[in-house]
């Protein structure tokens, strides 16, 4: 049940698995126009048409997780910034769960990429549309690599099978469904983004760190000095105060 608020309790999201589909994303989009309430994930043990952010391809054999979550007016439009960083919370601790202790540093990389030794394992992708009835729909897409990962990727990629995680899919699943109702019972439609903010700056990678940032019409050089209170990235380019930036790709200066 949810209250005014916002609020989730454990048993108010279902669950559907499928063998095969073009995207979960996609279906969940399609469950919306239909007229679907929300707080539905949708997994597949394959994707034919699995894309990423911009829409890069993201490999989708089986053996990997393929899991989209659907809400229905998650919060309000000036609320709902801060939801990238509460998901990569969630999809953080579920994949702690999964890994040996004493491995490389699994942290998250701004705003929801998960890493294993600053290589991603995990990749989330949000896509909203507004419904006929004046509602808006948002999809949480998560694809983590187990299994497999891909070969022709732009940054350094790795899979949980190589840290030591021996964890099924279904098993991967089970830690992400109990994390994300834990995550976003607290995120509370965007009430909570301080305690979002909190737990994010716990697990966060670069802080501190040069970096780049390729915008669409440009790339920005300056120091990573953390997260303002929406959850944008600040960015110190030496050039007064520290600017905000809502959307972009982060490169960590090499080091080797």
């Amino acid at each position: 049940m949810t209250d005014p608020r916002g609020r989730f309790s454990l048993d108010a999201f279902r669950h559907e698995a499928l063998s095969e589909i073009g995207s979960t994303n996609s279906e969940c989009l399609a469950r919306a126009r239909a007229g679907d309430s929300g707080l539905l994930w949708i997994t597949a043990g394959r994707q034919l048409t699995g894309r990423g952010r911009r829409g890069r391809a993201w490999t989708s054999e089986p053996g990997n997780l393929y899991a989209s979550l659907l809400l229905i007016d998650p919060a309000p439009a000036e609320r709902i910034a801060s939801l990238p960083l509460a998901v990569a919370v969630a999809a953080h601790a579920a994949i702690r769960s999964v890994l040996p202790p004493g491995g490389e540093p699994l942290e998250v990389k701004w705003p929801n990429d998960i890493l294993i030794g600053r290589k991603k394992t995990c990749g989330i992708l949000l896509e909203g549309e507004a419904l006929p009835d004046g509602h808006r729909a948002l999809v949480i897409g998560i694809g983590i690599n187990i299994r497999h990962m891909p070969d022709d990727a732009p940054y350094g990629v790795t899979r949980l099978a190589d840290h030591g995680a021996g964890a099924s899919p279904d098993e991967v699943f089970a830690h992400l469904f109990r994390e994300m109702a834990d995550v976003l019972d607290a995120w509370d439609k965007g009430w909570g983004t301080a305690e979002i903010s909190r737990r994010w700056r716990k697990v966060a990678c670069g802080i501190g760190e040069k970096i780049t940032v390729n915008l669409t019409d440009r790339s920005l050089v300056g120091t990573f000095t953390g997260i303002d209170d929406r959850g944008f990235l600040m960015l110190d380019t030496g050039e007064g105060a520290p600017m905000p930036i809502a959307a972009g790709d982060v490169f960590f200066e090499r080091t080797d």
